[in-house]
């Protein structure tokens, strides 16, 4: 009862905020719309972008509403241009990318239905509450002063000039706060779909954010395939490469040798079979930075306890995959928790990490935490980037949390299948 009668009081709450909303929703609507208009001579064009910013936030706001109920809604919105130039040629740029978009004019519609929609629906948690408020009121004795003129207050359908009336509206009042208790999520919850239906991407614009992220996702893909070839290349020219050229000179002074200096030529031979278990060394230790055997062979689990009891940290992990996932998946999730294991000791100054991977509701998620000094940032170049690409491949997201001071906590999500029994000893 206390917890149900703290949310209503929340949801009252939330629906006097959202009232206050509607009425600012009319000056945006107006004021919007002029500039909109004004633009066909020229100058709402100095206007509309801040008064778009302003609409977009409002928006936002409502979006974070309707999700607190439940009802999640994405941003609809089209990605701004990438390059805009700092004059009036950009300036204008960015009111036709405003003007062109979809939902600019679906949050217009939005304002001028929610001057109405939001005002009810916002106002009726607090009016409930109001109206049983006044009933107990009337039922405790203020129907006395009331009618003292002879005539009653009428509540609920009754007309309050005795005791007696005065406990039927009590108990109608008891009624409505009854209403009021019950009825304020589903207020609110009916308000968030209104949200959702205007201010939701519609499924032309849902596709057409698909193609986009498929589009970046494949970009990214291609260019860290680029870059794994690129690696590939520099250590087989700069490692193996090398062994094996030099691993031919000796042979062929090994052939020089045989008949003038057989000491020469043994030595020679020695030097030969040295090049050639190093060079296989490192063509194995190149093999393994594309795909390590021990993920073939015993899955991702033992493949990060591998990595764990390698790394010089302490590192703990719990792994709850009850098959075995996709080979691209493990590689992915594999070499990012290798990376994220490498920045916790060299730039973290980290003490000890821990490492979560669970399969549950058709996707894999991971989590390292450690508790290194944080400030972990996401930035163009780092790291990190370069994980989040890789998982972007898989429609995988990544997410960061690394206040100053630490701890920083990774998480990671992959959609995907098991595709057979469980093969990990854990």
């Amino acid at each position: 009862m206390r917890a149900r009668l703290g949310r209503a009081a929340r949801d009252t709450v939330a629906g006097a905020l959202i009232a206050t909303g509607a009425l600012a929703s009319v000056v945006l609507f107006v004021t919007t719309t002029y500039f909109t208009i004004l633009c066909l001579i020229g100058i709402g064009f100095l206007a509309l972008p801040h008064l778009t910013t302003a609409v977009r936030r409002v928006c936002d706001l409502n979006r974070r509403a309707a999700a607190r109920s439940g009802v999640p809604v994405e941003r609809p919105y089209r990605p701004e241009p990438e390059e805009i130039e700092r004059d009036i040629v950009g300036w204008v740029r960015r009111c036709k990318w405003i003007l062109a978009d979809p939902a600019s004019w679906r949050d217009l519609l939005w304002l001028l239905l929610n001057s109405v929609v939001g005002l009810l629906l916002g106002c009726a948690p607090a009016a409930l509450l109001y109206y049983a408020g006044e009933g107990l009121a009337l039922a405790c004795g203020l129907w006395r002063p009331v009618a003292a003129d002879g005539v009653g207050r009428w509540y609920a359908f009754i007309t309050v000039d005795s005791w007696p009336a005065a406990l039927a509206a009590g108990l109608a009042a008891c009624a409505v706060f009854a209403g009021w208790l019950l009825l304020c999520p589903w207020l609110l919850k009916g308000y968030a779909y209104f949200v959702l239906f205007l201010l939701g991407p519609t499924q032309r614009a849902r596709l057409a954010s698909r193609v986009r992220h498929l589009a970046e996702t494949r970009s990214g893909a291609l260019d860290i395939q680029a870059a794994e070839l690129r690696r590939i290349e520099r250590d087989l020219h700069d490692g193996a490469q090398a062994r094996l050229v030099s691993l031919g000179l000796t042979l062929g002074a090994v052939d020089r040798q045989l008949d003038r200096d057989a000491e020469e030529a043994r030595r020679l031979l020695h030097d030969a079979r040295s090049s050639s278990v190093q060079a296989l060394r490192e063509l194995r230790g190149l093999v393994r930075g594309i795909h390590p055997p021990v993920l073939a062979e015993r899955g991702l689990a033992d493949a990060v306890r591998a990595l764990g009891l390698a790394s010089p940290l302490p590192v703990t992990v719990t792994a709850d995959l009850p098959g075995k996932l996709p080979d691209p998946v493990e590689s992915a999730v594999y070499f990012s928790v290798s990376e994220l294991l490498t920045n916790a000791l060299k730039h973290a100054d980290a003490r000890q990490v821990e490492v979560v991977l669970r399969y549950a509701d058709g996707a894999l998620r991971g989590q390292v935490t450690d508790d290194g000094r944080g400030g972990a940032e996401m930035s163009a170049g780092s790291g990190l980037e370069g994980i989040r690409r890789r998982l972007a491949s898989f429609d995988g997201v990544l997410e960061i949390n690394s206040p100053p001071g630490g701890p920083t906590v990774v998480k990671m999500e992959l959609p995907c299948a098991l595709s057979s029994p469980k093969t990990s000893s854990s």
